[in-house]
């Protein structure tokens, strides 16, 4: 099957099946004359898989070392146990991130409590005092421990 197919068959964009197989994570296919990605069942598998993971908010890396002890199926798991408590550690501590932030959203939010003119808006005007008191890069981890995404290395593809 071309790269479409795969695509449809797994609800998964070509722009990152590209991106899984450039990543190691997807192996390439052989390619036809026309110079097309010819897709096998297997690929739909493996796919699958990648797609069922990241759908757990698992990063590229923990996948690949999933996919390197499927390929010994006769060894112990107690690895791949390890892993995912770790995971459950990092999603544990996600969930504690998102409760900190929501209880400072709802403080935020009741420095306004009724609709009024923007100037006077306490929403704006707490956020504003805070940026000045503060300022901090978007990317630097808050120490207010905002949310920031997938735990480890590797893109949400």
């Amino acid at each position: 099957m071309k790269i479409g197919e795969l695509a449809r068959a797994t609800h998964t964009t070509a722009e990152t099946i590209r991106y899984y197989e450039r990543s190691g994570l997807l192996e390439a296919p052989p390619r036809s004359e026309g110079n097309y990605r010819l897709y096998t069942p297997a690929h739909v598998e493996r796919l699958s898989f990648i797609r069922h993971c990241r759908n757990l908010d698992m990063t590229l890396d923990e996948i690949r070392a999933l996919l390197r002890f499927q390929q010994e199926p006769l060894q112990n798991c107690a690895q791949v146990n390890d892993l995912l408590d770790e995971h459950i550690g990092h999603v544990a501590a996600r969930i504690r991130e998102l409760q900190a932030l929501e209880l400072q959203l709802q403080a935020l939010r009741e420095t306004c409590r009724e609709a009024r003119q923007v100037c006077e808006c306490g929403i704006l005007r707490t956020l504003q005092e805070h940026a000045q008191q503060d300022p901090e890069p978007a990317s630097t981890p808050s120490a207010e421990g905002h949310v920031h995404g997938t735990h480890g290395l590797g893109g949400r593809p």
